[in-house]
Parts: structure tokens; sequence; C-alpha cells
């Protein structure tokens, strides 16, 4: 992979080439003592040495709220199918969200492609950046998600007075070229580079006390802990743990008509599975109208579900969930690192 270096001092005016381009720039913010992804608006908004933001960059590809149709009604109907999608450049990806990111790429792309999703992907630029200042909750380096090879277009290392620059695609190597100034990296940057990265690993507080490989067989075997039931009964069932994951992905449809019942569209929001109605069918049936199986149903999916059904866990350790959760259950690394010392 192609390796370059922007110095420090002229990182500002590759951001501001790139604001002021044809692509919306999205980059993470200080919002009230935290970090949110929204536009910038100038350099100055950036800011990279950030832990984690409160809602991952999956928003600007997989929107909360999203039109699907516009509809006409009368005597001749009329549909017309949404897909929006514009140029974006998505700044200061951390490397968990990236791979949440691919994740997404898997899902919405297998069986039945996801044209919103997929015309957003597909005018997205992805810079990343190394998380070396990691949120205390976040368990990455056991999850292998401390660090991208893929996923990205560019990928920026803090080595002190300059970031290395990963290029790693075609798009990213002409943005570069078009808008910043750069020279080649030297065997020594990189070797910083390294260990900068090494540094950053020993910062994390959480670890998993199994492989992620086996996570999967060991949940095989839990079902019926009692662990699900003794960590339920604080949740609040406010969803605060889904709507704060990069790798949860499922959604309500609904349509909504105007009063003059002339016109309408179907839109989709988030939903998820540990809200209360998730699982309710009608006739007044819900799968899941507890809060132990909601709890362990959220788990299943992170460490076993989705791997054997997309080859990815639906977990990158960020820890989102567990600094939002006000019952403060939500992290899978203890739930997983629980599990692990009952099956001794």
């Amino acid at each position: 992979m192609e390796n370059k270096i922007i110095e420090k001092q002229n990182m500002a005016p590759f951001v501001d080439n790139l604001i002021n381009a044809e692509a919306e720039v999205i980059g993470p913010k200080r919002k009230d003592g935290k970090y949110a992804f929204d536009k910038l608006i100038e350099t100055g908004e950036l800011c990279l040495d950030y832990d984690t933001t409160l809602l991952p960059p999956k928003m600007y590809l997989f929107p909360p709220k999203e039109t699907l149709i516009k509809f006409e009604l009368g005597k001749e109907p009329k549909v017309e199918l949404v897909a929006e999608a514009k140029p974006l450049i998505l700044f200061g990806v951390h490397p968990y969200d990236i791979k949440a990111i691919e994740l997404l790429d898997v899902v919405f792309s297998t069986t039945n492609p996801d044209i919103n999703y997929l015309s957003k992907r597909e005018k997205a630029v992805i810079i990343g950046v190394d998380c070396l200042n990691p949120n205390p909750n976040a368990f990455c380096p056991s999850l292998g998600t401390a660090t991208a090879e893929t996923g990205f277009d560019l990928m920026l290392t803090d080595i002190g007075d300059s970031y290395v620059v990963a290029i790693g695609s075609s798009k990213g190597k002409q943005l570069l070229t078009k808008y910043a100034e750069t020279r080649e990296a030297s065997q020594a940057e990189l070797a910083q580079r390294n260990s900068e990265r090494q540094k950053a690993l020993a910062r994390y507080k959480v670890t998993l006390s199994i492989s992620p490989e086996e996570l999967p067989q060991l949940l095989d075997k839990s079902w019926d802990s009692p662990w699900w039931k003794e960590k339920s009964e604080k949740c609040l069932s406010c969803g605060s743990c889904i709507v704060v994951c990069p790798t949860c992905f499922c959604f309500d449809v609904q349509d909504d008509v105007t009063l003059n019942l002339k016109e309408g569209e179907r839109y989709r929001q988030w939903d998820g599975c540990m809200l209360a109605d998730f699982a309710a069918v009608a006739g007044g049936g819900n799968f899941r109208k507890d809060r132990e199986s909601r709890f362990r149903h959220r788990i299943y999916r992170k460490g076993k579900y989705i791997w054997e059904r997309y080859g990815k866990l639906g977990c990158v350790g960020c820890g989102r969930c567990a600094s939002a959760c006000l019952a403060e259950i939500a992290s899978p690394a203890e739930t997983f690192n629980r599990l692990k010392e009952e099956s001794k």
C-alpha cells in the first residue's frame, strides 16, 4: 500500500480544499463536551484526536429516517422510487467504524441489494484516522478492529508533526493528488506509525477473555445462563444501545398519507430488537415480549447470528452502547467475559 506524508501545517489547506470542492464533507466536531459527526463549514471545526462520537457515521449512508417511495393517489395513481445520493466525504472515521461500514456493505448488497444504501455508498469517500485515544469502554483490539487495512480511501495516522497517509483506493489517491501537498513517507516515519499504533493498543481498558472465533460456540452453550435474567432486570427498554450502534441495521417501514388523501410517502426509520414492540405481530403476539429475551437476542446478534450469516461479527468493540446505557448493562464485553467464566 502506498504511503504519503502530510505535514500538519498542510492539513488545514487540504481540508479547506475538500470543503470548497463539490462534495459535502462530514467530520467529527465537538458537541457539548462530546463529539459528533456533522457537516464541516470550516477546518477549525474538525477534531481528529477524538475518542468516539455519539452516533456512528453510518447515519450518512443509512439515515435514521429515509424516504423510499413517493406516491400520488386518485384515478391514475403514480409511484416514484426515491434513492437520493450526493457526493460525500466522511473525514476522520475510526477503524472500528470502517469495519462496521464494511459489514453494512455486505448486508445491504446480499440477496436483495438495497439501492438507497448502495447509491450513497458509491458516492462516498472514507478518510479514516487511527484512534490513538480510545473510549474507556472500547475493546477494539480484542475484535481485531483497532486498525483497518481495507474499507477506506485514505487512512491518517498522527505521528507528531505530520500524518502518515495510507492510500486505499484510486479515489483516495486522486483526492490527495488534487487537493493536498504531500511527500513520500520514509521508513522511519512508517516505523513511527507502527509505534503510535502499539502505544494506542495499551490505552484500551477493556479486553475480552475469549477470541472472536470462539463466540458463536460459547453462545451455543449459554442459552439458559442465569446471566440473561440477572442483567436484564435493570433494562429500561429505551433502545439507546441499538441507536448508537454502528452495526445495527434493522428498520421499520411506514406509509404516511397527507391530510388531503391525495399523496404520500413510504419511509423507513431505524428500529431495533431492544424495543418492546420490535417483535410484535398482528393479533397481539410478541415473539420477545420480555426484557430477558430481548437482552439475550441482542447479544446473540452481536456474537453469533450475524457471524453465521455474513461471516463478520455484529460488534466492533467501539464502546458506544456501554457509554449510552443508563442501566450500565449494555457492554457485550461484560457479557462475553461472564459467559466465558460460566463455561469453565
